[in-house]
Parts: C-alpha cells; structure tokens; sequence
C-alpha cells in the first residue's frame, strides 16, 4: 500500500515536501518513483530513485526537485522547490519490486491514490 501526503497549494517560487508511506512489501528492495498528471496530459515521470540509490529526474525538474527515502520508516520523499505553475497537477507514488530508478510508467505496478499540487 503507498499513501501520499504533502501537497497543497503554493506560490511561485514556493517549496512543497511529498511523502509517501509504504506499507506491505519490503521497502528497501523495490524500485520507487514519483508521476504526476496535470488535467488532460499524460501522467509523465518526475523523479525515480532504486535500492542502489541511483536516482532520475525528468528535465523539466532537475536542480528543482529531489527525491529521498527512508528505509527505517518506510517513507519515500519528494522535496519540491522552485515550483512553478507548469508543477501544478496530482501526484502519485509508485513502486516496483525490482529494478533501476525508471521514469517509465510501465514499469510500475503499485500505485497510490495521489496528491495535488497547485502552484498559482
């Protein structure tokens, strides 16, 4: 089970922090990532990170965004700053239970519910 939280509304500029709480499956040996969907557009990968602490950013996030994780507590983190309005939209947490950091929606097969985000 993944559990966001974090998201909100913010300015230009401002900086959000999402988490997700994992739950049932080993934490440590999954591949995780953060999506999210803006209305009308394609869910697109934002930011992936594996159990060898490799990690993936999409262009449009790199030196702005930057994903975590805490095997101890079970929690996946994605620091947002410098948001802009192009940011806004529903974020989700996903996870795999094998792999290199991937920002390919395929390549996923958990998913939770989501968190919006608004950048206005």
């Amino acid at each position: 089970q993944l559990v966001e939280s974090g998201g909100g509304t913010v300015q230009p500029g401002g900086s959000l922090r999402l988490s997700c709480a994992v739950s049932g499956f080993t934490y440590g040996d999954t591949r995780m990532g953060w999506f999210r969907q803006a209305p009308g557009k394609e869910r697109e990968g934002v930011a992936a990170i594996d159990n060898w602490g490799g990690t993936k950013y999409a262009d449009s996030v790199m030196g702005r965004f930057t994903i975590s994780q805490d095997y101890s507590s079970g929690i996946l983190y994605l620091q947002m700053n410098s948001l802009k309005p192009e940011d806004t939209g529903m974020y989700y947490c996903a996870s795999f239970p094998w792999g290199r950091a991937s920002l390919t929606r395929s390549q996923y097969q958990y998913w939770g519910q989501g968190t919006q985000v608004t950048v206005s």
